[in-house]
This record gives structure tokens, sequence and C-alpha cells, in this order.
């Protein structure tokens, strides 16, 4: 996985996270829609960059690092068994074709050699899933601290609607109701003091 598809892939959760504080308003069954819907004359509207979020939140640039890291070695480990079991395949084939093996050796080593194969597609099935299940917790763990922030940022800000812009999914924005630098401040201020506290922690437990 490239540093990019990895950077697309745990920005999803922050997209569809930042939007808090509109809600259902529908009507129920039971009930008859109002004659005219005005919006509030308080309306306030805000929105955070979530490009410049995942790569200044510190959670996010550690995280991603972590990731980053893991793909590697995930990819590295595979390439490796590979090449191994390639080399393996070619000796083989050379061998045959040389009748340097009976019949039974033969079925013997091609046994094998599938064997390795498919305990191949397995690890690589095994190590997918594990790296799936960690951007999965990452993913799950951005939703929580975001969403912690901003209902805490907000019950003074007093915002109706909190918008994620990403590129051009939002055509135009006055910067004037741009929060980003006040979030990421925001989150970065709770972030080093939690990880403080779990020093503190750790420390007491030694």
């Amino acid at each position: 996985m490239t540093k990019r598809n990895l950077f697309a892939t745990i920005a999803v959760a922050a997209v569809s996270i930042v939007s808090l504080n509109s809600c259902d308003k529908s009507p129920k069954a039971d009930e008859k829609p109002a004659a005219e819907s005005k919006a509030p004359a308080d309306l306030k509207i805000a929105y955070v960059e979530v490009d410049s979020l995942m790569t200044q939140y510190e959670f996010c640039k550690e995280y991603s690092l972590i990731l980053e890291k893991k793909s590697k070695n995930i990819q590295a480990t595979l390439q490796q068994k590979g090449q191994a079991l390639q080399s393996a395949a070619n000796n083989f084939q050379q061998k045959l074709q040389q009748n340097a093996y009976t019949r039974e050796q033969a079925e013997q080593i091609q046994a094998g050699l599938q064997k390795q194969n498919a305990d191949l597609e397995a690890l690589q099935q095994r190590l997918g899933t594990e790296f799936q299940d960690e951007t999965n917790k990452f993913n799950a763990a951005l939703h929580d601290s975001l969403q912690h922030y901003i209902e805490k940022y907000n019950k003074d800000k007093k915002y109706t609607m909190i918008l994620s812009k990403s590129g051009d999914n939002i055509l135009y924005a006055d910067k004037g109701i741009d929060i980003t630098a006040d979030i990421i401040a925001g989150l970065n201020k709770a972030y080093k003091k939690g990880a403080a506290k779990a020093d503190d922690a750790n420390k007491g437990k030694k």
C-alpha cells in the first residue's frame, strides 16, 4: 500500500464525522409537515479542512507512520517469500527438463511447491486482514477523539452545523468560517495531555 493510498484510507473516517450538529428533522409518519420551513435567524455554519487535519493532528501523523511501517513490512515479507517460491519453482522446472527426478520425486516436489503457494496465499490473506483491522482500529479512535472534541468545542461556539471540507466537495466556503486551526490546536492539546497522563501511569506501575 502506497503512502497516498494509506492516507486516502484513513482520511475517510474524518470526512464522515465532522458534520455533527445537524439532526433528522423529517416529520414523523403521524405528524403534518409545517406549512413553511424557514432557516433559523441565528444559523451558524463552520467547516474543517480534512486534509489539514490528517497532516497536522499529531495522533493522525503518528498512527499514519505506524500503518505505513506495517504496510511496508507486510510487502517485504510477502515479496521475500514469493521470490523464494518462484526461485524454487524455476529450479524444479529446470531439473525436471533435465530428467533429474524420478516420477515419484517430481510429484512430491510439485506437491510441496503447491503447498508453499497455498501457505503464501493464506499468509497474504491473514496479513491483509490484520492490516485492515489495524486501520479500522485507527479510524474508530480518530472518530471518537474528533467527535468528542467537536462536541465539547461547540458547547461554547454554538454552531448549527460543522462541515468537513475535503478537496472540492464544497464548491465555495468563506475563509471566515474556517475553524480548522482551532480544531487541530485543541485536538493536539488534548492528545498531548492524554499522552502525558499515560506516561505518568506507566511510570507509576514500574
